[in-house]
């Protein structure tokens, strides 16, 4: 993986983070850029042609952050489809880097797996809150705050339709940020961490 990031985030950290993220699923010959948005919370650009993925923070971003998403599973009401709201909330800058990094990687993957690309939000975005909650403890939840639980979600084998990508078995790598979404800390300069 071709890495650059011209954050005030650690590049090192940022790398190890995405790097575990997707262990064993290939990374060659993807360039990863990490840079400040322009003025939206966050962005993010898969370019299949060059392999290329961006990652845009926001730098008004307050945390915790509340990163809405199209994971929960579709329902029908008076005749047409809509997707429920759901969200995580996400504690610091490399979680939301993070996030867009995995989610757009699926888009890079989908396409290595010779997929059809479009219509992949919601599998894009289930692939990303995957990584958050299983490895840094982050919860979903639906429009009123309450968990979404993983049947409500997690439709569809996201592994499995990607295969053809070629995933190698992986190493078993503490992630290098696992730190829940709930806990922050402070910049008095103490040093605190405080739990919500």
């Amino acid at each position: 993986m071709d890495f650059k990031n011209t954050t005030t985030l650690d590049s090192n950290l940022l790398r190890e983070t995405f790097e575990s993220a997707v262990a064993g699923w290939p990374t060659d010959p993807l360039v990863v850029r990490v840079r400040w948005s322009r003025g939206a919370d966050f962005s993010g650009t898969c370019v299949y042609a060059t392999h290329r993925l961006y990652i845009n923070l926001g730098r008004q971003l307050q945390y915790p952050y509340r990163m809405d998403t199209h994971c929960a599973r579709g329902r029908k009401a008076w005749g047409r489809y809509y997707k429920p709201s759901s969200f995580l909330e996400l504690c610091d800058g490399y979680q939301v880097c993070l996030f867009i990094f995995v989610h757009e990687y699926y888009h890079w993957l989908v396409k290595k797996a010779r997929r059809n690309t479009s219509q992949k939000e919601s599998m894009c975005d289930r692939f990303a809150a995957r990584v958050l909650i299983e490895d840094y403890g982050c919860v979903l939840r639906d429009k009123h705050g309450r968990p979404l639980p993983r049947r409500e979600w997690y439709t569809k084998d996201l592994d499995a339709f990607v295969a053809a990508a070629g995933r190698q078995p992986a190493t078993v790598t503490r992630p290098p940020l696992r730190r829940a979404a709930r806990e922050v800390i402070t910049e008095n300069g103490s040093g605190q961490l405080l739990l919500f």
